[in-house]
């Protein structure tokens, strides 16, 4: 699966791309992430993204026309296979991509999203900046408009690595143990249990604190049970997250 990532800051993903599971990936060939600077596709010798708003206002504003053009050259890509393609299923049809803005008005980003991008075979994300984007981005040019959280960050780079990574664990072999994803949280509506390892009790504050007695008792009908009554339902809340 390729990402491409469209950002005026391409070296933020240098250590993001060389660590962990997401480097086993790579190097596995289930993904392949390539951050573009957006200044390639400027036409003036200051390479150019931002301008000032219309109608006036406080800050800058992206430019429409170089992430028209990136995004066409990405969609164009020599590295995209050819329509129709050989489907992840095994059935001839078309080579799937969607285009990614991420923005503070954005629809909530999901599991559930994560799954259905996880079937597809390119993500191009654009990583805004500045007060925002052009909205003719939003419009006609980006699928879906994204965001992960109901807060404000610095831009859209941020995003782009959560995203990545939501995805990516999804792919086959991208976990080292596949059911790991089947009993992990938002899945059948239920949040994952409380987890413990060794040592068996330690002091904090002055209180002994121990492993419960029923992780260390070897009846696994029980342990289930206990695993069963302590996950939490999903609340309102939550439930959104899926």
């Amino acid at each position: 699966m390729k990402f491409d990532i469209i950002t005026i800051f391409p070296q933020f993903f240098e250590s993001f791309t060389k660590e962990a599971l997401i480097s086993r990936a790579i190097k596995k060939k289930i993904i392949k992430i390539t951050p573009h600077d957006l200044r390639k596709w400027t036409r003036d010798n200051h390479e150019t993204v931002d301008g000032r708003p219309y109608g006036g206002g406080v800050g800058m504003v992206m430019m429409v026309e170089p992430i028209f053009k990136a995004v066409s050259a990405l969609r164009k890509s020599k590295n995209t296979p050819p329509r129709p393609s050989l489907s992840k299923r095994g059935v001839r049809g078309e080579f799937r991509s969607r285009v990614v803005l991420f923005s503070a008005k954005g629809k909530k980003f999901t599991q559930a999203t994560a799954r259905k991008w996880s079937k597809l075979d390119q993500l191009i994300f654009i990583c805004g900046r500045y007060e925002g984007v052009d909205e003719r981005v939003a419009q006609y040019i980006a699928d879906e408009e994204i965001s992960i959280g109901d807060y404000v960050l610095f831009g859209g780079e941020v995003p782009a690595m959560v995203v990545t990574e939501a995805v990516t664990r999804l792919l086959p072999g991208a976990v080292g143990k596949e059911e790991s994803i089947q009993n992990e949280s938002f899945v059948a509506g239920v949040l994952e249990h409380p987890h413990y390892t060794r040592p068996e009790r330690i002091k904090i504050d002055g209180v002994m604190r121990r492993v419960p007695k029923v992780l260390l008792s070897g009846n696994h009908k029980k342990i289930s049970d206990w695993r069963k009554a302590n996950s939490k339902s999903m609340t309102r809340e939550n439930a959104d997250r899926i």
